[in-house]
């Protein structure tokens, strides 16, 4: 059971559970989610809050209040009136850096899309890491339909998932996607039964909980070190990150455990007994598939 976070507001929820697991929720349904400016500011807040529990953090899950929306992308009913120069940079920089600082965190970050996610919305999903789709999403980067381009990072995000020629016309085209099309060009991880994409990703992300919180945070950290930096520095990274972690107490429980699989699944041989592989499946010829 999670309880309220202070932090939170009546357009922004945050919740940290005891498993270490933090949910943010656009809470503004009656407008399918959109951001206004104060709603940005409110998600800025709940994000640097997050920097202030590294220490317990495991996951972040970002998804969006009722059954219809995601997140709209920018209130247009506000931003119709803040329509200068300073208006636009004071938005870009809000939103542009919370999701720079929301994608730099070291544990997952995980959007669970429950409904459909439009402009900004999409700029949203795409700055986390992992993207767990409810099967009536649609998702659509429209920013081309009101004449502007992105401004969150959707630009170099969307390139970097799908390739420069793939991202221009997804831009140039400014349609939605549905959840299956989304999917095939790899943009959400995976494709939930309806009303499903949060309990999905709640799942997902207890499991990811109660794994190695270093391991978990280093797999993270290699990945974006080689978008970051160059290949060799990547690489010598890759090689300390390793050399840290298999001398932790860590590695060494999990090859504790490792070999006391192992002994228990010769015992088991050796007493006639049916075992399990380390991996829980079932050792046991009859249940291969025949030779064609």
């Amino acid at each position: 059971m999670t309880e309220a976070n202070p932090n939170s507001t009546p357009s922004l929820q945050m919740h940290i559970d005891s498993d270490g697991i933090a949910l943010l929720t656009f809470n503004r349904p009656e407008a399918h989610n959109a951001l206004d400016l104060v709603t940005m500011h409110a998600f800025a807040n709940a994000v640097e809050q997050l920097y202030m529990h590294l220490e317990d953090l495991r996951a972040v899950i970002v998804t969006g209040a009722g059954d219809r929306a995601f997140c709209s992308g920018a209130d247009l009913d506000e931003m119709r009136y803040r329509n200068t120069e300073a208006d636009a940079r004071e938005m870009s920089a809000v939103m542009g850096d919370a999701l720079l600082r929301l994608e730099r965190l070291p544990v997952p970050v995980i959007a669970a899309i429950n409904g459909f996610a439009l402009g900004g919305g999409s700029e949203v999903a795409l700055a986390c890491d992992l993207r767990f789709a409810d099967e009536r999403v649609k998702m659509g980067f429209v920013h081309m339909n009101m004449a502007v381009t992105p401004s969150w990072g959707a630009g170099q995000r969307l390139q970097r998932l799908v390739g420069y020629a793939q991202a221009l016309q997804i831009f140039l085209e400014s349609q939605t996607m549905r959840a299956q099309d989304l999917a095939q060009l790899h943009l959400v991880n995976a494709v939930t039964e309806r009303h499903k994409a949060l309990d999905y990703a709640m799942h997902y992300a207890r499991q990811i909980a109660a794994k190695p919180a270093d391991t978990v945070r280093g797999m993270k950290a290699m990945l974006q070190i080689g978008l970051q930096q160059s290949y060799e520095e990547a690489l010598t990274f890759e090689r300390e990150l390793f050399t840290a972690l298999w001398a932790s107490p860590a590695h060494d429980k999990a090859v504790e455990a490792f070999f006391s699989k192992s002994f228990d699944k010769q015992n088991e041989r050796r007493n006639g007994q049916p075992s399990q592989d380390l991996y829980n499946g079932p050792d046991d010829a009859d249940s291969a598939p025949d030779d064609e």
